[in-house]
């Protein structure tokens, strides 16, 4: 399989955290996206919506959608729980990571660490990142009750929400304010096969 995706994107980072833990091997093409290079006509032939990540399959279909491809690369393990109301769940927290999460959160990190230009966007960080604490205490209330999200262990939900989380300091955020966050980030960390998100891009070790 093919993994058309960025550097310090936490979208592209899900789908080789994932193929890590299942042991999965897949290569890797950088698309330049601050060149423009996500949204030319190539590009747009995979994804119409001109974004990463994109993963081509073996026989030559792409998916788009970093949720999407979780999904797909989960079928049939217990990363996507079988049973039916888990499985909801599990679904039902990665809707709420695109919902509540990726503008928030990812968007931030993205204009401060991939694209530096913080300064220029200093409104929308003010307006964006009560949003983001507020999604932050929803995640912080349910792990009052659970240590993970969407099932009994760990689940593609888990990898979802940890994409963006574990690097929402970077932007500002005051992660401290939620200590059982804390410990569900290092939970995820610790797990057999975990790679961080600078190794992204490197195939399975």
């Amino acid at each position: 399989m093919l993994i058309y995706g960025m550097q310090d994107s936490g979208n592209c980072y899900k789908p080789c955290l994932l193929l890590a833990h299942l042991g999965g091997g897949y290569d890797w093409i950088e698309v330049d996206t601050l060149g423009g290079e996500s949204r030319s006509e190539h590009f747009r032939r995979m994804n119409p919506h001109g974004k990463t990540p994109v993963l081509e399959l073996d026989d030559g279909r792409y998916l788009f959608e970093s949720n999407a491809i979780l999904c797909y690369l989960a079928d049939g393990t217990p990363w996507l729980p079988q049973d039916r109301y888990e499985r909801a769940r599990t679904l039902a927290w990665m809707f709420f990571e695109q919902n509540s999460l990726e503008t928030p959160v990812g968007t931030l990190h993205f204009w401060k660490s991939v694209k530096k230009d913080a300064a220029r966007h200093a409104e929308e960080f003010a307006r964006r990142s009560p949003q983001g604490m507020a999604g932050f205490a929803t995640m912080e209330r349910h792990l009052a009750d659970s240590d993970w999200f969407g099932g009994e262990r760990i689940t593609v939900a888990d990898i979802a929400l940890y994409a963006c989380t574990h690097v929402a300091a970077e932007s500002g955020y005051d992660m401290m304010a939620f200590p059982r966050m804390q410990a569900w980030l290092a939970r995820v960390a610790a797990q057999p096969r975990h790679v961080p998100m600078e190794r992204m891009g490197r195939g399975v070790p």
